[in-house]
């Protein structure tokens, strides 16, 4: 018989198990000792290591993220385009001046000056020489926060191919709208890695002033600030994705102000960012941070961002406040996470409120105020909508069910008024009921998540996919007079209307229209 070598026990580190689980915890260890194993045949080493070197990038990326030297996102893209956009604005006309727009002149630019990316169109060049109206869209969707302009006349025969542009800019991200006042259009975005505040000059679109911070808000669902800022006499307030209030000079953008309204109040932030457009009322700026203790509802010192009052403990949602009259009493209408309350301009104390508990607390639509006791109020996730009364009960207020319905349920957008009915998109198909009963006179009309405004008795409704559709306020029936491609790619902003302008945007571009009655 042939007798056998004995076979040399190997060390315990030198074991499968041991290999295996130093790769797992500490890959350079595991390469180490799959690299000195003396019984692992060179082909076998070279597949481990190739393994290995492959985990310990897995697990430097989860940690401390990909190099950006390494990797250009879609985003850096968008912003090296923007900026070169910017230069060639700036080396095609002087810098604006620190005066108020209404009193400046205006620079024009022509196509031949912008870069390529810009779409100029020359009646650009004779749109800047009007002269900006009264301070009408001063802030999140016009006066009042209705989502309706009065101001003139608009056009409601649409040519074919659409209304006419007057001009087409690239922007960076975020889901604020337009405050249009002194001839700029004020609106918040993502420049980079910081949050801007920013102005146009409407005429022209181009970029008068940045006023930037380093907040940072990104999300899967869209980066950058959501809330649209709000203009008061000279100065804007602007809310930051990440809470940061902002005052600065509406001219020049200088900053005059600004406070940490969540970290200052004990708040944490919503899943969605803050969207909460400041409300400007007297002497007072007022935002929603949510603190508790008191610090759910807060008013600063327009002037001085001092703090005023703060009031309340609930958890806040998406829904900015409303300055209206509601049974007699001038008040601050506040929509939370699970109510409607009625605040005390003066001191914020509560005067009555009203259960509206919705799934996740998720509440962004805007109330309506149908007439000096009562309002209407609508949510999406199968929620719905409802008619509610304020009463004067005593030294308080009581306010009161008419009537509630699943009719119309506007998720992340707002319905409009108009004659004695309500007209919204109910999960994205535009719906007509009437006001006084929950009556729904039709639905029609696939537009997606998007937004409505009203004018001239007709409604303007931007759908998600960037269309821009004309359709009769009416509650006979479903109408559409018109309906372009406006923008491309997924749009939730609200569009602004002022001096005759009709003002879009999405997270990437904005284009401003005529839309003056002819």
């Amino acid at each position: 018989m042939f007798e056998t070598a004995p076979i040399e026990p190997q060390p315990w580190y030198r074991s499968t198990p041991i290999l295996i689980m130093a790769t797992l915890l500490f890959p350079p260890l595991g390469l180490v000792l799959l690299l000195t194993h003396p019984a692992v045949d060179n082909q076998k080493k070279i597949i481990g290591s190739l393994g290995i070197v492959a985990l310990g990038l897995t697990y430097g990326v989860l940690i401390f993220g990909f190099p950006s030297s390494f990797v250009s996102s879609p985003a850096d893209a968008q912003y090296d385009e923007l900026e070169r956009q910017r230069a060639a604005q700036r080396a095609s006309a002087p810098e604006p001046t620190s005066q108020p727009a209404a009193n400046q002149p205006v620079a024009t630019t022509t196509p031949e000056a912008t870069s390529a990316a810009v779409s100029q169109p020359a009646a650009a060049t004779t749109a800047s020489a009007a002269k900006p109206g009264r301070n009408y869209w001063t802030e999140f969707r016009g006066p009042g926060r209705a989502g309706r302009y009065d101001e003139a006349a608009v056009l409601i025969a649409w040519p074919k191919a659409g209304l006419r542009e007057l001009w087409r800019q690239p922007i960076g991200e975020g889901y604020s709208s337009f405050t249009i006042a002194e001839g700029h259009a004020f609106t918040s975005e993502k420049r980079r890695h910081q949050e801007a505040t920013v102005a146009y000059d409407i005429a022209t679109g181009r970029e008068l002033w940045t006023d930037t911070s380093d907040a940072e808000f990104v999300e899967e669902m869209g980066n950058g600030p959501r809330a649209t800022p709000t203009w008061d006499e000279g100065r804007l307030y602007a809310l930051g994705g990440t809470g940061e209030l902002r005052c600065v000079d509406s001219r020049n953008g200088k900053l005059i102000w600004s406070r940490d309204t969540l970290k200052e109040n004990g708040a944490s932030n919503l899943q969605w960012g803050q969207a909460v457009s400041p409300l400007v009322v007297d002497d007072k700026v007022v935002v929603l941070p949510g603190g508790s203790s008191g610090k759910s509802v807060v008013a600063y010192n327009k002037l001085t961002g001092a703090p005023a009052w703060k009031s309340l403990n609930d958890r806040q949602a998406y829904t900015s406040p409303m300055l209206v009259t509601l049974a007699g009493k001038r008040q601050i209408l506040v929509v939370s996470a699970t109510r409607v309350i009625g605040v005390a301009v003066e001191n914020g104390a509560i005067l009555w409120d009203y259960s509206w508990d919705t799934q996740m607390g998720i509440n962004i639509s805007q109330p309506l105020v149908v007439d000096k006791d009562r309002f209407f109020i609508s949510a999406g996730y199968g929620k719905g909508c409802a008619l509610v009364e304020v009463i004067p009960d005593g030294q308080r207020f009581v306010a009161r069910k008419v009537w509630e319905n699943i009719r119309l349920k506007t998720k992340f957008n707002s319905p409009v008024l108009h004659d004695g009915y309500v007209y919204g998109l109910d999960e994205g198909i535009l719906t007509c009921l009437n006001v006084d009963t929950g009556e729904q006179k039709w639905k029609g009309g696939r537009f997606g998540y998007g937004q409505v405004l009203l004018a001239s008795g007709h409604l303007i409704v931007m759908s998600d996919k960037g269309e821009l559709a004309l359709v009769k306020a009416t509650p006979e029936r479903f109408e559409e007079v018109a309906r372009f491609s406006a923008l491309e790619g997924r749009c939730w902003n609200y569009p602004a209307i002022a001096d005759g302008r009709l003002l879009v945007r999405n997270a990437k571009e904005m284009v401003c229209y005529d839309i003056a009655a002819k």
